[in-house]
């Protein structure tokens, strides 16, 4: 009795390495993220997340190391590269317009268009029928899909920007610290939208400094510190306060403790 092969990671890197001139922004890190997957990434400031998140989505090129999309190397020039591989990266700052509608936000760039030849035109029925059905997909109810998303709150902007990463097609999304400035009411709004894209199917890298979060939705954590991969957990493997620990610093943390009289 033969058994069906195993279906390759989405995204897989293995000893990734990046110089700048002389400095090592990352120095061997290997990590996989498969379909139906959370894998969060953590680290200190200083621990290479952002060298990695630019190379994952093709700002960076590695300077050695391997990089397979569901099993095949590949090597991208630019950002387009990977949008086109379905790798669809949500930084901090939500690349959003705000003073720009809700629908023009969702669509730039990709606006569907009605007409042909020089008659051409944009279809904002179009747009705002489907801007409106894929937020109230994850619960946001938007009565007009022409007001500014400046006026929507953070965890609602948030939301839009991966709607927008999955109704064009992502298999993978990278998210960059999506909940670090929300508030507690917009963060769980968020990391239910991240546990509904993972059982839509795709895989999630989500980047983050907030033990909490992690474990709330994740089920793999990857451990970056000083460019080197610390290791890789499943969630039954390691208690949330051992991972707190080991992302801080571990034994560094207790020395400092421990000289400061137990304060830290």
């Amino acid at each position: 009795m033969t058994t069906a092969p195993e279906q390759a990671p989405l995204i897989e890197v293995r000893d990734i390495v990046k110089h700048f001139g002389s400095v090592i922004a990352l120095s061997g890190v290997s990590l996989k993220v498969s379909a139906g997957e959370v894998l969060c990434l953590l680290g200190d400031n200083g621990a290479g997340k952002s060298t990695l998140i630019k190379t994952l989505s093709g700002c960076h090129r590695p300077s050695s190391g391997e990089f397979l999309v569901e099993g095949r190397p590949v090597a991208f020039s630019s950002p387009r590269d990977a949008l086109d591989a379905g790798i669809a990266t949500v930084y901090q700052d939500l690349a959003m317009i705000p003073l720009m509608s809700i629908t023009r936000n969702f669509f730039m760039g990709r606006e569907p268009i009605r007409g042909f030849g020089p008659l051409k035109w944009i279809d904002f029925d179009l747009a705002h029928a489907v801007t409106r059905d894929e937020m109230h997909r994850i619960g946001i109810d938007i009565r007009d899909p022409h007001q500014a998303v400046g006026t929507l709150s953070g965890g609602e902007r948030q939301c839009v920007a991966i709607a927008r990463a999955v109704y064009f097609g992502a298999k993978v999304l990278i998210l960059d610290e999506p909940t670090s400035a929300l508030g507690v009411a917009q963060t769980s709004m968020v990391l239910k939208y991240i546990n509904l894209v993972r059982a839509k199917g795709l895989g999630v890298i989500f980047i983050t400094h907030n033990v909490r979060h992690a474990y709330a939705v994740g089920d793999r954590f990857t451990v970056l510190n000083r460019g080197k991969t610390l290791g890789t957990f499943n969630k039954s493997g390691i208690a949330m306060d051992e991972l707190q620990n080991l992302m801080a610093g571990g034994k560094e943390l207790q020395a400092v403790s421990e000289e400061l009289g137990g304060t830290v």
